[in-house]
């Protein structure tokens, strides 16, 4: 990993471990994913090649540089989603520190919304934004998926209550096959299996 991306990477660490530490209440708070969820998820799309990746929740950008150093040794690009134009302003601001803008895509706006229009397939969907959102966030971006793409939701073990029923609905599901991974907040790791 160069350096441009080590610092920006650790600098948002540290950031949200300080803000945590100082109680930082959630709505401000850069939420960063946990370090070690992030290697794995980086890990998970790196060996599966995933080129068309899709984000649900850049906040400021963690997971979203992660993804990028996959997308740009794919040859591929990650298309991140940001309700809140100004986390996504401050994002942008670390892709470029990172040198990884190339290859990420910014959109502004509701994700139920803004992915509708979205008409590639997806190698890998990464879903971190509103709890009780990812059944539909997922949905809107189901015609997208291939078989073997991937999904990948987290807070699966932390807000395991809120995310009850997408946990249920993609475990359940005849075409999917996923399991809950303790790792950081949880991640629940998704593949489609079959059309």
């Amino acid at each position: 990993m160069e350096q441009a991306v080590f610092n920006v990477l650790s600098e948002l660490e540290m950031r949200d471990e300080r803000e945590r530490m100082q109680n930082v209440p959630v709505g401000e708070r850069i939420l960063a994913l946990n370090p070690d969820a992030a290697k794995l998820l980086y890990i998970t799309a790196l060996s599966a090649n995933a080129k068309n990746i899709v984000e649900v929740g850049t906040n400021r950008g963690y997971s979203t540089i992660w993804l990028a150093l996959v997308a740009r040794k794919t040859g591929g690009k990650v298309t991140t989603c940001e309700i809140d134009p100004a986390k996504a302003t401050e994002a942008q601001s670390y892709f470029e520190k990172a040198g990884l803008s190339d290859y990420i895509e910014v959109l502004v706006g509701d994700a139920r919304e803004t992915l509708r229009k979205f008409d590639t397939p997806v190698d890998l969907l990464f879903i971190d934004a509103v709890k009780g959102q990812y059944e539909t966030y997922f949905d809107v971006m189901y015609k997208q998926l291939r078989v073997g793409s991937l999904v990948i939701a987290d807070n699966a073990v932390s807000h395991g209550d809120a995310l009850l029923d997408y946990i249920m609905y993609v475990q359940n599901h005849p075409n999917l096959e996923s399991v809950t991974v303790p790792i950081g907040s949880g991640l629940e790791i998704t593949i489609k299996a079959r059309e």
